[in-house]
C-alpha cells in the first residue's frame, strides 16, 4: 500500500521538523519536501507531486494565501490543510478563498493532525473546533468578509432547501464524512454520497469545503 505524500511548509525550521517527526510517526504518511514560503512550497510540489500540503498561512515573502493559490492552479488535484496559529476572519477567509481543503490551529493535538491529513487525503474538509468557533461567532454577528452570492434558481427566485439538504449541510459544515453523515441520519452511505454531490450541482461549488463555508454563511448549519 503506498504512502501519502506530504509536504510541509512553515517559515520556522524548528516547527517544519518537528512536524514532520510527528507525521512520520504513522506509517501510512510520508514527508516528501519541506518549504520555507509559499513560494518554495509551489515549486517543491511540482517536483515531489504530494498528495497533501501542510500550509502555514503567514510567511515572509510568500505567504500560505500565494503557495495555496498557486498548488491549486497548476495542481488542482493537491489537498492543502492549512495548519497555522492565527484564528481571525481575514486569514481564515483568505485561506479559503484561496482554496484550502482545512484548516487547523497549531494547538492541535498530533493524533488529530495525523487524523486530518488522512481525512483531508480522503476529501473531507476539516476545519478545528476553533475556526468552526470562530466562523460560527463570526455570522452570528452578522460579519462576512466576503459574501458568497446567493444562487437563484430558473426564476430568478432565492434557491430554496428541504429539510434533508438542510440536515446535510448542517453535518457537512460540522465537518462529518458521508458515513458519519449515514449514521446520523440513518441513510445509506451512497444516499448521502449522492445528496452532497446534488448540492454542490444545485449550489455550483467545487467541493465539500466550499459547501460547509457556505452552510455556515446562510445560516444553513444551525
Amino acid at each position: 500500500m503506498s504512502k501519502i505524500k506530504v509536504l510541509i511548509a512553515d517559515d520556522i525550521m524548528i516547527l517544519r521538523q518537528g512536524l514532520k517527526a510527528v507525521l512520520e510517526k504513522d506509517d501510512a504518511l510520508e514527508v516528501v519536501a519541506l518549504a520555507e514560503n509559499g513560494k518554495e512550497a509551489y515549486e517543491k510540489s511540482k517536483v515531489y507531486k504530494p498528495d497533501v500540503v501542510l500550509m502555514d498561512m503567514r510567511m515572509p515573502d510568500y505567504d500560505g494565501a500565494y503557495g495555496i493559490s498557486a498548488i491549486k492552479k497548476e495542481l488542482p488535484d493537491v489537498k492543502i490543510l492549512v495548519l497555522t496559529t492565527f484564528d481571525d476572519a481575514e486569514t481564515v477567509d483568505k485561506a479559503l478563498m484561496s482554496g484550502a481543503d482545512g484548516y487547523l490551529l497549531k494547538e492541535m493535538e498530533d493524533s488529530k493532525v495525523i487524523t486530518s491529513v488522512k481525512s483531508v487525503y480522503g476529501g473531507i474538509s476539516v476545519f478545528g473546533d476553533g475556526v468552526y468557533r470562530s466562523m460560527m461567532n463570526r455570522m452570528s454577528s452578522g460579519e462576512s468578509a466576503k459574501p458568497i452570492d446567493k444562487p437563484l434558481d430558473e426564476n430568478g427566485e432565492e434557491m430554496s432547501f428541504s429539510e434533508r439538504e438542510r440536515e446535510v449541510l448542517k453535518l457537512v459544515a460540522e465537518g462529518y464524512d458521508n458515513k458519519e453523515i449515514a449514521g446520523q441520519l440513518c441513510l445509506a452511505e451512497g444516499t448521502v454520497r449522492n445528496q452532497v454531490s446534488k448540492l454542490l450541482d444545485k449550489l455550483r461549488l467545487k467541493d465539500r469545503t466550499q459547501l460547509a463555508v457556505y452552510a455556515v454563511k446562510h445560516g444553513l448549519d444551525e
